[in-house]
């Protein structure tokens, strides 16, 4: 007996024609990341204010992350996908391998759309230099020097007045404290204006070690993702830092540094140290590429307090440090030069410039 055909949802043609007018539409949104004045008055601060708004209330209550939820089954739907074709091949079944390939391009046309549409515009706005009128321009080595030791005398005093209370704070309690920080931004800014920011413990958390990531914004819920069993001094300012990309800030450079100004501002001395902490290593880094004299001399006024936490951060990322590591670190430096950050995974240092011109004013 000779069993039917599977009906077909379309035909070829017709799939012939939504990929040409789903390429349409992606050009149209790549174009318009050439105009960033245009993106800022429209989608940062207008359409993306709107989508953030319904996204975070919706979801921000939500305990768990249902982001995440979503990233399993877009992992299971792409592995279901690779054993059909491999099956399809298998079978010399090339008729059917064609139109379900068509499919997977429609889908993926999708999913590059959604992105963009739903937060990834974000990249192609204005500087937050210009957003936050911030002076753009070089510092001298003297001015570098004199920020990375005022970031060292308050990363010491800060470590020397935190309590052992203060380190068996719970997740949930950074969380909090994170998310206040971020809401009372809106005081000094009104470009740091948030809405509902919010900050969950990844679901990932036991895969991510290896692959040293600390937190992940999602950017088709709008929610944050933080690896929750890292060392409890990366959490609070690594929260701070994921709930920026909430405000809007999608370069890495300027979510650092927005998460930065959160921290500092806060009262919670948990807080304003996770924050000290990261600038001053962030500031050590490029002190060392100009002068390793000045920065061995600047090792020795960091207190032993800070060092040994310097040294459990160190051998906790050492411990899950893996192939699987460098190969996510190679894509995600491509991702961002793909996405108006042309030094890759160096754009992180870039924060040291938003910092020098913050504290020149």
């Amino acid at each position: 007996m000779i069993e039917p055909a599977p009906v077909k949802a379309f035909s070829d043609k017709k799939a012939y024609a939504l990929i040409a007018g789903l390429g349409v539409l992606l050009a149209l949104l790549f174009t318009a990341g050439y105009f960033p004045n245009f993106i800022e008055r429209y989608y940062s601060t207008g359409l993306y204010q709107f989508i953030g708004y319904i996204a975070h209330s919706l979801l921000g209550w939500v305990p768990f992350s249902l982001g995440d939820l979503f990233y399993f089954y877009i992992i299971s739907y792409l592995l279901y996908s690779l054993w059909r074709c491999f099956r399809n091949i298998r079978r010399k079944n090339f008729r059917l391998l064609w139109s379900e390939t068509l499919k997977f391009i429609i889908k993926l046309q999708l999913f590059i759309g959604l992105f963009y549409l739903m937060w990834g515009l974000n990249y192609f706005r204005p500087p937050a230099a210009a957003i936050l009128n911030l002076p753009n321009k070089t510092y001298s080595s003297n001015q570098l020097q004199k920020v990375t030791r005022l970031l060292i005398d308050s990363t010491n005093s800060l470590r020397s007045s935190i309590l052992r209370a203060d380190t068996l704070t719970d997740n949930k309690a950074i969380f909090d404290i994170s998310k206040q920080a971020v809401q009372n931004l809106g005081k000094f800014s009104n470009k740091l204006q948030s809405t509902f920011p919010s900050a969950k413990p990844s679901l990932f958390t036991p895969v991510i070690n290896y692959m040293t990531t600390a937190g992940y914004f999602n950017p088709f819920t709008g929610e944050a993702q933080i690896n929750y069993a890292m060392p409890i001094v990366d959490r609070p300012i690594t929260s701070c830092h994921e709930m920026a990309h909430q405000i809007g800030f999608a370069r890495e450079d300027e979510a650092n540094f927005v998460g930065f100004l959160a921290g500092i501002k806060s009262s919670k001395k948990l807080l304003r140290y996770s924050a000290y902490y990261m600038a001053m290593q962030e500031f050590m880094q490029q002190v060392r590429r100009q002068d390793t004299v000045v920065f061995n001399n600047f090792k020795k006024e960091i207190s032993p307090a800070v060092k040994t936490d310097l040294k459990v951060e160190h051998l906790y990322w050492q411990h899950y440090q893996n192939q699987l590591g460098y190969i996510t670190s190679v894509f995600y430096d491509n991702f961002l030069k793909a996405n108006n950050q042309p030094e890759g995974l160096r754009t992180y240092n870039r924060m040291i410039n938003l910092t020098m011109a913050y504290y020149s004013q």
